[in-house]
Protein backbone atom coordinates (compact mmCIF):
# COMPACT_ATOMS: atom_id res chain seq x y z
CA UNK A 1 0.00 0.00 0.00
CA UNK A 2 1.40 3.33 -0.67
CA UNK A 3 2.18 5.47 1.77
CA UNK A 4 -0.18 8.27 2.86
CA UNK A 5 1.24 11.63 2.92
CA UNK A 6 -0.82 14.45 5.39
CA UNK A 7 -1.42 17.45 3.76
CA UNK A 8 0.65 20.55 4.43
CA UNK A 9 -1.24 22.89 7.08
CA UNK A 10 -3.02 25.92 5.94
CA UNK A 11 0.03 28.36 7.58
CA UNK A 12 2.31 25.93 6.21
CA UNK A 13 1.35 26.61 3.05
CA UNK A 14 1.11 30.21 2.91
CA UNK A 15 4.29 30.25 4.67
CA UNK A 16 5.80 27.52 1.73
CA UNK A 17 4.34 29.70 -0.93
CA UNK A 18 5.69 33.04 0.06
CA UNK A 19 9.53 32.04 1.39
CA UNK A 20 9.49 29.95 -1.80
CA UNK A 21 8.75 33.32 -4.19
CA UNK A 22 10.88 34.92 -2.68
CA UNK A 23 13.81 32.49 -2.91
CA UNK A 24 13.14 32.03 -6.65
CA UNK A 25 13.44 35.57 -7.21
CA UNK A 26 16.99 35.70 -5.15
CA UNK A 27 19.48 34.11 -7.65
CA UNK A 28 18.32 36.99 -10.46
CA UNK A 29 18.84 39.52 -8.08
CA UNK A 30 22.61 38.47 -6.98
CA UNK A 31 24.00 37.79 -10.16
CA UNK A 32 21.79 39.36 -12.72
CA UNK A 33 23.65 42.66 -12.35
CA UNK A 34 26.62 40.43 -14.16
CA UNK A 35 24.79 40.50 -17.47
CA UNK A 36 24.73 44.58 -17.07
CA UNK A 37 28.17 45.47 -16.18
CA UNK A 38 28.67 46.30 -20.09
CA UNK A 39 25.65 48.47 -20.15
CA UNK A 40 26.07 50.21 -17.15
CA UNK A 41 29.55 50.83 -17.78
CA UNK A 42 28.50 52.80 -21.05
CA UNK A 43 25.58 54.23 -19.73
CA UNK A 44 26.97 56.12 -16.75
CA UNK A 45 30.37 56.51 -18.29
CA UNK A 46 32.48 54.28 -16.11
CA UNK A 47 35.26 51.96 -16.32
CA UNK A 48 34.80 48.35 -16.15
CA UNK A 49 36.99 47.82 -12.31
CA UNK A 50 34.06 50.10 -10.90
CA UNK A 51 31.29 48.74 -12.98
CA UNK A 52 32.12 45.79 -11.50
CA UNK A 53 31.22 46.69 -7.58
CA UNK A 54 28.12 46.60 -8.85
CA UNK A 55 28.05 42.95 -8.59
CA UNK A 56 30.95 42.95 -5.77
CA UNK A 57 29.18 44.94 -3.41
CA UNK A 58 26.38 43.15 -3.24
CA UNK A 59 28.07 39.74 -2.39
CA UNK A 60 30.54 41.87 0.37
CA UNK A 61 27.41 43.13 2.43
CA UNK A 62 25.55 39.34 1.33
CA UNK A 63 27.85 37.47 2.86
CA UNK A 64 29.11 40.13 6.18
CA UNK A 65 25.70 39.96 7.31
CA UNK A 66 24.34 36.35 7.05
CA UNK A 67 24.78 35.32 10.42
CA UNK A 68 23.74 38.49 12.23
CA UNK A 69 20.46 38.46 10.62
CA UNK A 70 20.18 35.28 11.56
CA UNK A 71 20.69 35.18 14.80
CA UNK A 72 18.53 38.73 14.96
CA UNK A 73 15.48 36.90 13.51
CA UNK A 74 15.36 34.40 16.50
CA UNK A 75 15.16 37.51 19.00
CA UNK A 76 12.68 39.70 17.15
CA UNK A 77 11.13 36.90 15.06
CA UNK A 78 11.54 35.16 11.66
CA UNK A 79 8.53 37.11 9.79
CA UNK A 80 9.72 40.54 10.96
CA UNK A 81 13.16 39.75 9.48
CA UNK A 82 12.13 38.19 6.36
CA UNK A 83 9.54 40.44 5.88
CA UNK A 84 12.27 43.96 6.66
CA UNK A 85 14.61 41.67 4.42
CA UNK A 86 12.25 42.29 1.91
CA UNK A 87 11.18 45.31 2.23
CA UNK A 88 15.12 46.53 1.85
CA UNK A 89 16.04 44.17 -1.16
CA UNK A 90 12.78 45.43 -3.26
CA UNK A 91 13.33 49.32 -2.65
CA UNK A 92 16.95 48.98 -3.13
CA UNK A 93 16.23 47.42 -6.91
CA UNK A 94 13.95 50.67 -6.95
CA UNK A 95 16.89 52.65 -6.13
CA UNK A 96 19.19 51.19 -8.41
CA UNK A 97 16.67 50.97 -11.30
CA UNK A 98 16.69 54.75 -10.54
CA UNK A 99 20.36 55.44 -9.95
CA UNK A 100 21.66 58.89 -11.48
CA UNK A 101 25.44 57.79 -10.33
CA UNK A 102 27.85 54.62 -10.71
CA UNK A 103 28.12 55.50 -6.85
CA UNK A 104 24.39 55.50 -5.71
CA UNK A 105 24.04 52.18 -7.78
CA UNK A 106 27.03 50.81 -6.14
CA UNK A 107 25.55 51.66 -3.09
CA UNK A 108 21.99 50.20 -4.11
CA UNK A 109 23.42 46.72 -4.98
CA UNK A 110 25.26 47.03 -1.17
CA UNK A 111 21.39 47.47 0.75
CA UNK A 112 20.20 44.92 -2.03
CA UNK A 113 22.76 42.66 -0.75
CA UNK A 114 22.05 43.45 3.12
CA UNK A 115 17.92 42.90 2.49
CA UNK A 116 18.43 39.37 0.99
CA UNK A 117 20.64 38.05 3.95
CA UNK A 118 17.43 38.88 5.78
CA UNK A 119 15.44 37.14 3.48
CA UNK A 120 17.37 33.87 3.27
CA UNK A 121 17.90 33.67 7.06
CA UNK A 122 14.38 34.60 7.99
CA UNK A 123 13.20 32.58 5.28
CA UNK A 124 14.77 29.34 6.23
CA UNK A 125 14.17 29.85 10.10
CA UNK A 126 10.68 30.36 9.22
CA UNK A 127 10.45 27.41 7.60
CA UNK A 128 11.90 25.33 10.31
CA UNK A 129 9.43 27.36 12.49
CA UNK A 130 6.27 26.30 10.94
CA UNK A 131 7.24 22.74 10.16
CA UNK A 132 8.24 20.33 12.61
CA UNK A 133 10.91 17.75 12.37
CA UNK A 134 9.88 14.93 10.17
CA UNK A 135 8.13 13.81 6.50
CA UNK A 136 6.24 17.65 6.28
CA UNK A 137 9.97 19.45 6.66
CA UNK A 138 11.67 17.37 4.55
CA UNK A 139 8.91 17.96 1.91
CA UNK A 140 9.15 21.73 2.53
CA UNK A 141 12.75 22.15 2.03
CA UNK A 142 12.57 19.69 -0.87
CA UNK A 143 10.46 22.53 -2.43
CA UNK A 144 12.42 25.16 -1.15
CA UNK A 145 15.45 24.19 -3.13
CA UNK A 146 13.52 23.38 -6.16
CA UNK A 147 12.62 27.48 -6.03
CA UNK A 148 16.18 27.90 -5.55
CA UNK A 149 17.56 25.31 -8.27
CA UNK A 150 14.64 27.52 -10.76
CA UNK A 151 16.15 30.64 -9.86
CA UNK A 152 19.76 29.57 -10.42
CA UNK A 153 18.34 27.61 -14.11
CA UNK A 154 16.77 30.46 -15.41
CA UNK A 155 18.33 33.84 -13.42
CA UNK A 156 21.01 34.34 -16.01
CA UNK A 157 19.02 33.54 -19.15
CA UNK A 158 16.19 35.77 -17.55
CA UNK A 159 18.44 38.40 -16.63
CA UNK A 160 20.42 38.29 -20.39
CA UNK A 161 16.64 38.73 -22.06
CA UNK A 162 15.60 41.80 -19.57
CA UNK A 163 18.84 43.58 -20.11
CA UNK A 164 18.52 43.15 -24.36
CA UNK A 165 15.52 44.45 -23.96
CA UNK A 166 14.23 46.52 -21.41
CA UNK A 167 18.28 48.00 -20.61
CA UNK A 168 20.11 47.49 -16.83
CA UNK A 169 17.57 49.79 -15.17
CA UNK A 170 14.78 47.49 -16.58
CA UNK A 171 16.52 44.71 -14.95
CA UNK A 172 16.24 46.10 -11.59
CA UNK A 173 13.18 47.63 -11.88
CA UNK A 174 11.69 43.92 -12.95
CA UNK A 175 13.04 42.51 -10.04
CA UNK A 176 11.78 45.18 -7.72
CA UNK A 177 8.37 43.89 -9.26
CA UNK A 178 8.92 40.32 -8.95
CA UNK A 179 9.31 40.57 -5.22
CA UNK A 180 6.32 42.14 -4.33
CA UNK A 181 4.02 38.93 -4.10
CA UNK A 182 6.20 37.94 -1.23
CA UNK A 183 5.98 41.24 -0.03
CA UNK A 184 2.60 41.32 0.13
CA UNK A 185 2.33 37.78 1.42
CA UNK A 186 4.67 37.89 4.44
CA UNK A 187 2.09 40.03 6.73
CA UNK A 188 0.35 36.59 6.48
CA UNK A 189 3.12 34.67 8.05
CA UNK A 190 2.95 33.39 11.35
CA UNK A 191 5.35 35.22 13.79
CA UNK A 192 8.09 33.11 16.16
CA UNK A 193 10.72 34.19 17.78
CA UNK A 194 13.30 32.89 20.43
CA UNK A 195 12.34 34.06 24.40
CA UNK A 196 15.36 35.89 26.19
CA UNK A 197 16.47 37.22 28.97
CA UNK A 198 19.98 38.37 27.76
CA UNK A 199 20.94 41.72 25.84
CA UNK A 200 21.85 41.15 22.21
CA UNK A 201 25.27 40.50 21.44
CA UNK A 202 26.12 43.51 19.65
CA UNK A 203 30.12 43.29 19.95
CA UNK A 204 30.22 40.11 18.83
CA UNK A 205 27.80 41.03 15.75
CA UNK A 206 29.84 44.14 14.89
CA UNK A 207 33.04 42.13 15.11
CA UNK A 208 31.49 39.08 12.59
CA UNK A 209 29.99 41.25 10.49
CA UNK A 210 33.26 43.49 9.36
CA UNK A 211 35.49 40.66 9.45
CA UNK A 212 33.85 38.48 6.89
CA UNK A 213 33.48 41.97 4.92
CA UNK A 214 36.91 42.62 5.60
CA UNK A 215 37.83 38.69 4.19
CA UNK A 216 35.32 38.73 1.10
CA UNK A 217 37.13 42.57 0.56
CA UNK A 218 40.27 41.04 -0.09
CA UNK A 219 38.97 37.30 -1.75
CA UNK A 220 37.10 40.03 -4.63
CA UNK A 221 40.19 42.55 -4.81
CA UNK A 222 42.98 39.88 -4.84
CA UNK A 223 43.00 38.82 -8.51
CA UNK A 224 42.47 42.19 -9.61
CA UNK A 225 44.70 44.15 -7.60
CA UNK A 226 47.27 40.89 -6.80
CA UNK A 227 47.43 38.80 -4.09
CA UNK A 228 50.01 40.99 -2.29
CA UNK A 229 48.85 44.40 -2.88
CA UNK A 230 48.28 46.21 0.33
CA UNK A 231 44.27 46.46 0.28
CA UNK A 232 44.28 43.14 -0.06
CA UNK A 233 46.68 42.48 2.93
CA UNK A 234 44.64 44.82 5.12
CA UNK A 235 41.66 43.05 4.32
CA UNK A 236 42.77 39.33 5.24
CA UNK A 237 44.55 40.96 8.66
CA UNK A 238 41.79 42.84 9.60
CA UNK A 239 39.73 39.36 9.11
CA UNK A 240 42.06 37.73 11.45
CA UNK A 241 41.88 40.03 13.94
CA UNK A 242 38.75 40.70 14.53
CA UNK A 243 37.33 37.38 14.19
CA UNK A 244 39.37 36.36 16.69
CA UNK A 245 37.76 39.07 19.01
CA UNK A 246 34.72 38.00 17.75
CA UNK A 247 35.65 34.53 19.52
CA UNK A 248 36.92 35.76 22.93
CA UNK A 249 33.58 37.48 22.72
CA UNK A 250 31.72 34.74 22.12
CA UNK A 251 33.06 32.74 25.10
CA UNK A 252 32.40 35.52 27.95
CA UNK A 253 28.70 36.61 26.70
CA UNK A 254 25.71 35.04 28.38
CA UNK A 255 23.76 34.72 25.35
CA UNK A 256 26.59 35.04 22.40
CA UNK A 257 25.38 35.24 18.68
CA UNK A 258 26.88 32.20 17.93
CA UNK A 259 27.07 29.15 19.71
CA UNK A 260 30.69 27.82 19.34
CA UNK A 261 29.83 24.85 20.78
CA UNK A 262 28.16 24.18 17.61
CA UNK A 263 31.28 23.41 15.75
CA UNK A 264 32.15 21.02 17.83
CA UNK A 265 29.37 18.57 16.54
CA UNK A 266 30.88 16.40 13.57
CA UNK A 267 27.00 16.56 11.88
CA UNK A 268 26.88 20.39 11.91
CA UNK A 269 30.57 20.68 10.54
CA UNK A 270 29.85 17.96 7.54
CA UNK A 271 26.92 20.15 6.58
CA UNK A 272 28.49 23.39 6.49
CA UNK A 273 31.45 21.73 4.40
CA UNK A 274 29.12 20.72 1.64
CA UNK A 275 28.12 24.48 0.50
CA UNK A 276 31.98 25.18 0.65
CA UNK A 277 32.84 22.09 -1.75
CA UNK A 278 30.04 22.33 -4.19
CA UNK A 279 30.58 26.07 -4.53
CA UNK A 280 33.85 24.69 -6.17
CA UNK A 281 32.28 22.31 -7.76
CA UNK A 282 29.51 23.63 -9.39
CA UNK A 283 28.50 27.41 -8.49
CA UNK A 284 32.39 28.18 -9.75
CA UNK A 285 31.46 26.94 -13.11
CA UNK A 286 28.53 29.07 -13.24
CA UNK A 287 31.06 31.59 -13.92
CA UNK A 288 33.83 30.29 -15.91
CA UNK A 289 31.72 28.23 -18.44
CA UNK A 290 29.74 30.59 -19.76
CA UNK A 291 33.29 33.23 -21.35
CA UNK A 292 35.37 30.08 -22.27
CA UNK A 293 32.03 28.48 -24.27
CA UNK A 294 32.19 32.32 -25.97
CA UNK A 295 36.27 32.65 -25.97
CA UNK A 296 36.72 28.76 -28.04
CA UNK A 297 33.58 28.43 -29.44
CA UNK A 298 32.35 31.90 -30.88
CA UNK A 299 29.30 31.84 -29.12
CA UNK A 300 27.13 35.32 -27.78
CA UNK A 301 26.03 35.74 -23.76
CA UNK A 302 22.52 34.66 -24.76
CA UNK A 303 23.64 31.39 -26.43
CA UNK A 304 26.19 30.90 -23.84
CA UNK A 305 23.59 30.98 -20.85
CA UNK A 306 20.97 28.96 -23.08
CA UNK A 307 24.16 26.06 -22.90
CA UNK A 308 24.57 26.81 -19.10
CA UNK A 309 21.11 25.44 -18.79
CA UNK A 310 22.82 21.74 -18.89
CA UNK A 311 24.87 22.49 -15.62
CA UNK A 312 21.67 24.13 -14.21
CA UNK A 313 18.82 22.00 -15.31
CA UNK A 314 18.83 19.31 -13.08
CA UNK A 315 18.71 22.31 -10.00
CA UNK A 316 14.87 22.38 -11.05
CA UNK A 317 14.40 18.44 -11.81
CA UNK A 318 16.39 16.97 -8.88
CA UNK A 319 15.21 18.41 -5.10
CA UNK A 320 11.64 17.41 -5.75
CA UNK A 321 12.57 13.41 -6.80
CA UNK A 322 15.34 13.67 -3.67
CA UNK A 323 12.78 14.95 -1.34
CA UNK A 324 10.55 11.87 -1.74
CA UNK A 325 14.39 9.43 -1.65
CA UNK A 326 14.85 11.17 1.26
CA UNK A 327 12.29 9.93 3.53
CA UNK A 328 13.93 6.66 2.70
CA UNK A 329 17.48 7.22 2.42
CA UNK A 330 20.08 8.66 4.79
CA UNK A 331 21.02 12.11 4.67
CA UNK A 332 24.70 10.94 4.96
CA UNK A 333 24.18 8.83 1.82
CA UNK A 334 22.38 11.54 -0.43
CA UNK A 335 24.99 13.80 0.38
CA UNK A 336 27.99 11.96 -0.43
CA UNK A 337 26.21 10.86 -4.02
CA UNK A 338 25.83 14.25 -4.58
CA UNK A 339 29.44 15.28 -3.79
CA UNK A 340 30.59 12.27 -6.23
CA UNK A 341 28.49 12.99 -9.32
CA UNK A 342 30.23 16.42 -8.73
CA UNK A 343 33.52 14.67 -9.07
CA UNK A 344 32.38 12.30 -11.67
CA UNK A 345 30.99 15.46 -13.94
CA UNK A 346 34.21 17.44 -13.29
CA UNK A 347 36.54 14.53 -14.30
CA UNK A 348 34.39 13.57 -16.87
CA UNK A 349 34.48 17.53 -18.51
CA UNK A 350 38.30 17.60 -17.90
CA UNK A 351 39.06 14.65 -20.53
CA UNK A 352 36.87 16.78 -23.36
CA UNK A 353 38.85 18.36 -25.68
CA UNK A 354 38.84 22.46 -26.89
CA UNK A 355 36.40 23.00 -29.19
CA UNK A 356 33.78 20.63 -28.33
CA UNK A 357 30.11 22.24 -28.13
CA UNK A 358 27.19 21.75 -26.21
CA UNK A 359 26.37 18.00 -27.25
CA UNK A 360 30.00 17.11 -26.10
CA UNK A 361 29.96 19.00 -23.20
CA UNK A 362 26.02 17.77 -21.94
CA UNK A 363 27.05 14.58 -20.53
CA UNK A 364 29.43 16.13 -17.88
CA UNK A 365 27.66 19.18 -16.85
CA UNK A 366 24.18 17.40 -16.60
CA UNK A 367 26.42 14.66 -13.90
CA UNK A 368 27.51 18.22 -11.99
CA UNK A 369 24.19 19.61 -12.14
CA UNK A 370 22.48 16.63 -10.56
CA UNK A 371 24.74 16.36 -8.01
CA UNK A 372 24.23 20.03 -6.62
CA UNK A 373 20.44 19.40 -7.12
CA UNK A 374 20.51 16.53 -5.09
CA UNK A 375 22.20 18.75 -2.15
CA UNK A 376 19.67 21.34 -2.61
CA UNK A 377 16.53 19.30 -1.39
CA UNK A 378 18.86 17.98 1.49
CA UNK A 379 21.18 20.56 2.97
CA UNK A 380 19.04 23.99 4.48
CA UNK A 381 16.45 21.68 5.95
CA UNK A 382 19.23 19.49 7.49
CA UNK A 383 21.56 22.69 9.21
CA UNK A 384 18.29 24.37 10.73
CA UNK A 385 16.86 20.65 12.16
CA UNK A 386 20.67 20.19 13.57
CA UNK A 387 19.85 22.75 16.27
CA UNK A 388 17.08 23.22 18.14
CA UNK A 389 14.23 24.92 16.95
CA UNK A 390 14.74 28.10 19.03
CA UNK A 391 17.67 28.73 17.32
CA UNK A 392 17.22 28.11 13.80
CA UNK A 393 17.85 31.80 12.55
CA UNK A 394 21.70 31.09 14.13
CA UNK A 395 21.67 27.92 12.16
CA UNK A 396 20.84 29.32 8.76
CA UNK A 397 23.14 32.59 9.56
CA UNK A 398 26.06 30.45 10.16
CA UNK A 399 25.01 27.97 7.38
CA UNK A 400 24.24 30.60 4.69
CA UNK A 401 27.55 32.23 6.02
CA UNK A 402 29.60 29.26 4.62
CA UNK A 403 27.43 28.86 1.45
CA UNK A 404 28.60 32.86 0.01
CA UNK A 405 31.79 32.81 1.48
CA UNK A 406 33.01 29.24 0.03
CA UNK A 407 31.24 30.95 -3.39
CA UNK A 408 33.42 34.60 -3.14
CA UNK A 409 36.72 32.15 -2.15
CA UNK A 410 36.21 29.61 -4.97
CA UNK A 411 34.68 32.14 -7.62
CA UNK A 412 38.11 34.03 -7.11
CA UNK A 413 40.53 31.03 -7.03
CA UNK A 414 39.16 29.58 -9.45
CA UNK A 415 38.96 32.25 -11.84
CA UNK A 416 43.29 33.07 -10.45
CA UNK A 417 43.94 29.87 -11.39
CA UNK A 418 42.65 30.08 -15.13
CA UNK A 419 44.45 33.45 -15.02
CA UNK A 420 47.69 32.26 -14.32
CA UNK A 421 47.88 28.94 -16.34
CA UNK A 422 46.74 30.60 -19.52
CA UNK A 423 49.19 33.52 -18.60
CA UNK A 424 51.91 31.15 -18.38
CA UNK A 425 51.12 29.60 -21.25
CA UNK A 426 50.53 32.52 -23.74
CA UNK A 427 53.75 34.25 -22.22
CA UNK A 428 56.09 31.60 -24.15
CA UNK A 429 54.61 32.47 -26.88
CA UNK A 430 54.24 36.28 -26.94
CA UNK A 431 55.94 37.63 -24.21
CA UNK A 432 54.42 38.41 -20.46
CA UNK A 433 53.10 41.87 -21.16
CA UNK A 434 50.89 40.59 -23.83
CA UNK A 435 49.81 37.47 -22.50
CA UNK A 436 48.63 39.18 -19.41
CA UNK A 437 46.74 41.88 -21.56
CA UNK A 438 45.45 38.76 -23.44
CA UNK A 439 44.45 36.21 -20.79
CA UNK A 440 42.33 39.74 -19.26
CA UNK A 441 40.12 40.06 -22.39
CA UNK A 442 39.73 35.80 -23.25
CA UNK A 443 38.79 35.14 -19.67
CA UNK A 444 35.60 37.82 -20.17
CA UNK A 445 35.00 35.86 -23.28
CA UNK A 446 36.91 38.46 -25.60
CA UNK A 447 38.74 36.42 -28.46
CA UNK A 448 39.14 38.88 -30.82
CA UNK A 449 39.96 41.78 -28.52
CA UNK A 450 42.50 39.45 -26.76
CA UNK A 451 44.63 39.21 -30.51
CA UNK A 452 48.15 41.02 -29.45
CA UNK A 453 49.01 43.46 -32.00
CA UNK A 454 50.63 42.30 -35.14
CA UNK A 455 49.71 38.71 -34.36
CA UNK A 456 48.37 36.65 -36.78
CA UNK A 457 44.63 35.96 -35.62
CA UNK A 458 44.43 32.72 -36.58
CA UNK A 459 47.52 31.65 -34.90
CA UNK A 460 46.53 33.11 -31.56
CA UNK A 461 43.12 31.93 -31.78
CA UNK A 462 44.46 28.30 -32.06
CA UNK A 463 47.07 29.45 -29.19
CA UNK A 464 44.36 30.74 -26.70
CA UNK A 465 42.15 27.94 -26.83
CA UNK A 466 44.98 25.27 -26.20
CA UNK A 467 45.93 27.43 -23.16
CA UNK A 468 42.43 28.44 -21.94
CA UNK A 469 41.58 24.61 -22.36
CA UNK A 470 44.64 23.27 -21.01
CA UNK A 471 43.80 25.46 -17.78
CA UNK A 472 40.32 24.45 -17.58
CA UNK A 473 41.25 21.21 -17.39
CA UNK A 474 43.69 21.51 -15.20
CA UNK A 475 41.15 23.40 -12.80
CA UNK A 476 38.69 20.80 -13.55
CA UNK A 477 40.94 17.69 -12.19
CA UNK A 478 41.68 20.12 -8.89
CA UNK A 479 37.83 20.45 -8.55
CA UNK A 480 37.40 16.56 -8.83
CA UNK A 481 39.71 15.53 -6.31
CA UNK A 482 38.57 18.57 -3.61
CA UNK A 483 35.03 16.99 -4.48
CA UNK A 484 36.04 13.47 -3.93
CA UNK A 485 37.96 14.98 -0.45
CA UNK A 486 34.86 16.14 0.44
CA UNK A 487 32.56 13.27 -0.32
CA UNK A 488 35.02 11.09 2.57
CA UNK A 489 34.96 14.07 4.87
CA UNK A 490 31.24 14.35 4.76
CA UNK A 491 30.71 10.34 5.16
CA UNK A 492 33.04 10.39 7.92
CA UNK A 493 31.84 13.21 9.45
CA UNK A 494 28.17 11.67 9.67
CA UNK A 495 29.25 8.35 10.72
CA UNK A 496 30.96 9.67 14.00
CA UNK A 497 27.35 11.89 14.22
CA UNK A 498 25.11 8.88 14.63
CA UNK A 499 27.86 6.76 16.67
CA UNK A 500 28.75 9.03 19.08
CA UNK A 501 25.63 11.48 19.56
CA UNK A 502 22.37 11.16 19.89
CA UNK A 503 19.42 13.12 20.11
CA UNK A 504 19.38 14.55 23.20
CA UNK A 505 22.54 16.21 22.67
CA UNK A 506 21.59 19.51 21.58
CA UNK A 507 20.32 22.01 24.11
CA UNK A 508 16.79 22.68 24.36
CA UNK A 509 15.72 26.79 24.84
CA UNK A 510 11.78 27.79 25.24
CA UNK A 511 10.73 29.68 22.22
CA UNK A 512 7.88 31.53 21.76
CA UNK A 513 5.62 31.37 18.98
CA UNK A 514 2.94 34.28 17.54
Amino acid sequence: MAEARAPFPSPGRTSLAVVCSAVLVMPVTATGAAEAIAAVGADLRTDLAAAQWVVNAFFLTFAGLMATTGALADRVGRRRMFTAGLVVSTAAMVLAALAPTIDVLILARALAGAGSAAVATGGSALLAAVFPEGPARARAFAMYGTSLGMGLAFGPVISGLLVGALGWRGLFGAVAVLSLPSLLGARRLPESRLTVTHRMDWGGAVCFTLGLTAFALGVVEGPALGWAHPTVLVGFALCVVLLAVFVVIERRHPAPMVDLSLFAQPRFMALCSMPFVLAFGFVALLIVVPPYLMATLGYNAHEAGLALLLLTGPTLVLPPITGVLARRLSQRGLLVVSLLLVAAGTALLALVPGGVGPVGLAGPLLLVGSGFGVSLAVLDGAAVSSVDPSRAGMAAGLFNTVRVAGEVVAIAVLGALLAALTQSDLASRYGDAAATAATSRLLQGDLPGATPAGADPVAFASAATTAYTGALHVALWVLAALSVLGAVLVGRLMIERRANTGPDTVPHQRAHTA
